[in-house]
Parts: structure tokens; sequence; C-alpha cells
């Protein structure tokens, strides 16, 4: 995230000192290598793929080599003697120019999809790894790919609209703003979720371990459903696949089958509605404390995905429910 913001300075950077008169004052600025515009859509799949997974992709740098040689033929450019630098720049600019925004266009859709990949099977990961999917990455990522989405139409419409009718640095206000907006975002909630420990898909998506040819998963779902409800293991907020695995003294393979199989829910939904079966019996048995309260003795963790898995559970909300048994 770090050297994508950097990359993201370095692309405002010449419209800014444009806008200042310093290409006119100090002609040698030109080609100045400060926007390498298309190392943005694969440094944002490296910082997804980093988030989810721990590491940057395989062979990330291959990603890189449109970047590369954008920053090369810039420098290269721009350590040409002023006279030939002069016309190199009348010669090569429009068809540079053209490459880079046809480069970009592609880039964003190309990485962006693939983010939005990567986001689909991390939910999913997290619905049948975690009893608290909802902390995690979705929200923050779903925002910051919509952002980059709305870049990408902001950003395509102005390249096609100066590719044909040559905006000048006013012209282009627009763009950079939104440049400018879309970084500034990027990095206050990138520093805001820099906390927050994602589960690592290495770990949500571990290899099951080998199943038996044939077993009844319908009873013995049922079976371990009762054994959780009865150990209250469901209340542990930090429930996983792996620890309740443990604590049952069987594998992950197991447990997830059996859930998946045989009770039909992914790991998320089985363990929240053990959690709302739980806060529906301390409202039965006339505990008066506040909603709240009883969601994190049950082992919520917000009243968000409290008030969503009891109405999916029971038909109704707490409020609602509590409502209906004092009338």
């Amino acid at each position: 995230m770090a050297i994508l913001l950097l990359i993201m300075a370095g692309i405002i950077t010449p419209w800014m000192i444009g806008f200042a008169g310093f290409y006119d004052k100090w002609r040698w600025l030109t080609f100045a290598p400060f926007q390498i515009t298309l190392a943005v859509a694969p440094l944002f799949w490296f910082y997804v793929h980093a988030l989810l997974y721990g590491q940057w992709p395989h062979h990330a740098r291959r990603h890189l080599i449109p970047a590369i040689l954008q920053f090369a033929f810039l420098s290269g450019s721009f350590l040409l003697p002023m006279p030939l630098k002069s016309r190199w720049a009348d010669m090569a600019s429009f068809p540079f120019n053209l490459i880079v925004s046809i480069g970009l266009i592609v880039g964003l859709v190309f990485y962006g999809l693939r983010c939005l990949a990567l986001l689909r099977a991390y939910q999913m990961a997290l619905l049948n790894g975690r009893s608290d999917d909802h902390r995690y990455a979705s929200r923050w990522l779903v925002a910051a790919i919509t952002a980059l989405s709305v870049l990408f139409l902001v950003w395509t419409l102005f390249l096609i609209w100066d590719l044909f009718d040559p905006l000048g640095y006013r012209g282009l206000m627009g763009l950079y703003l939104a440049i400018a907006a879309f970084a500034l975002f990027l990095g206050i909630e990138a520093w805001r979720h820099a906390a927050l420990p994602f589960p690592n898909m290495s770990t949500l998506c571990a290899a099951p371990d080998s199943l038996p040819a044939a077993k009844d998963w319908k009873a013995l779902g049922e079976s371990w459903a009762a054994k959780v409800r009865s150990e209250g293991w469901d209340q542990d907020p930090e429930l996983s696949l792996p620890l309740l695995a443990r604590r049952i003294g069987t594998n992950t393979g197991h447990l997830s089958r059996a859930i998946n199989e045989g009770l039909g829910v992914n790991f998320s939904t089985f363990v929240n509605d053990l959690r709302s079966q739980r806060v529906a019996a301390m409202i039965d048995a006339g505990r008066n404390e506040d909603l709240l309260d009883l969601a994190l003795e049950a082992g919520f963790s917000s009243k968000a995905s409290f008030n969503r898995a009891f109405a999916a559970r029971i038909g109704m909300t707490p409020s609602a429910y509590r409502a209906r048994l004092k009338s």
C-alpha cells in the first residue's frame, strides 16, 4: 500500500508542477519519470492478495513489467540532450500516451476483476471457516474495489476525451482531483484497517483431511451440534473451524462435511444459529438485560451481526421477539 500511495503521489506531481508553470520555466523537466500509471492496478491487486494470503502473488514481478518499461522509456527520454529531447517529445508523446492509456484501461479492468474474484473467494472461505466472518475484509475491500471502479470510469472518460480533444492543465483538474481523492481514501482506510488481523486464506482453505467413503453426515452433524450447545463452545466469539474440530476431537474435513452436507449450512451460519437460539432461550427464561448484553454473552461480537443472524434463524428481530413474549 505504501508503494501504491507513492506511485499515486507521483502521478499527481506532473500536473501540479505543470499547472504552476515549472515546465515552461525548466523545459528539461520534460519526460521526468514521475507518472508510472501502469503500476497502479497491479499494486492494488498485490495489496489485496497480501492482505488475504499474507504474501504477494507468485511471480509478482512479471506483473510489473509494463510499469518498468514505462519507467525505462521516460527515464531514457528524460536523459536525452535538450534539443534532441524536444524533437523526440514532438514525435513520441502522442503514440506513447495512446499506448499507456490503453494499457492503463486494460490493467484497471483486468486487475479489478482479479481483486473481485479474490474477495468472493475470501468471503466464501470466511463463511466456511469462521463464526465472526463479518469482522474481516469484506466491508473494507468492497469499498476499496468500488472506489477503484469509480476511478476507472473517471480515468477512462478523461483519457478518451483528452486523446480526441486535448484538455490541458485546467481541463484535467477533475481527473487529478479524483486520483488524489482515491489516494487519500486508500491511505486513511488502509491505515485504519492495518491493525485488524485477517485470517489467512492458506489457513481457511487448508486441504481437507482424508474422509471415509460413506458416513451419516446428518446424524454426525446433529450430534456435534448438540455437543457444541451443551459445552457452550458457540459462546466463544473467536470460534473457528479448526478450533472447534480440536475441541470435538475430529479433523476439519469431517467437521466441515458434517456441517455443510449434514446440516446444509456453512460454518458461520451453523455457529450463529446456535447463538441465536441461546439468546432466544435467555429471553424465554425472562432475562431482562439489554439485548446487546445477551448477544455478547452468547458469543456475538457486534449488534449488527446479532440482529441479522437472529432474524434469519428465529424469523423476527430480537426486540420483536421479546415484545411478543411480553404481550
